[in-house]
């Protein structure tokens, strides 16, 4: 799997991997990204609920195709991102999903972990008119 960490949190990943959190869709979400790490095959589509304010994220639903990596982390950010300020989210960094995670990514298996992190970025990005793209990909990240 190319990560290294303590059983708990290998654990903790497979379970989410083998019993995601959150899926499905939402009936009328404020907005919907998808997004792709063409590496690995990974794609994820998220629907995220504002509040009335816009400010705080309500409900998250995911769903995608991918490795253990990027679908435990969808699951896992779908969880955490419940409640939050946007605009935490948009500080939201690599080490935070890192941190989320638990356990010591590859650098070949880093897009797949960060990918639910930059499709609900970018999302909430376009959704506030701050970015013009139809799809985010992991293929230019460094």
């Amino acid at each position: 799997m190319g990560i290294g960490g303590s059983d708990m949190y290998r654990q903790q990943i497979l379970d989410h991997y083998k019993n995601p959190r959150n899926t499905g869709e939402l009936e009328n979400p404020t907005f919907t990204h998808v997004g792709e790490n063409p590496m690995c095959g990974d794609e994820i589509r998220m629907d995220v609920l504002l509040d009335e304010n816009e400010e705080t994220i309500e409900r998250v639903a995911f769903r995608g195709d991918g490795c253990a990596i990027s679908q435990a982390s969808a699951s896992m950010l779908s969880e955490r991102l419940h409640g939050m300020a946007v605009e935490e989210l948009r500080e939201m960094d690599r080490d935070d999903i890192v941190d989320m995670l638990g356990v010591d990514i590859s650098p070949m298996r880093i897009k797949c972990a960060v990918l639910a992190e930059k499709v609900a970025q970018d999302g909430a990005d376009i959704y506030f008119d701050e970015l013009d793209i139809d799809r985010t990909t992991t293929e230019d990240d460094g």
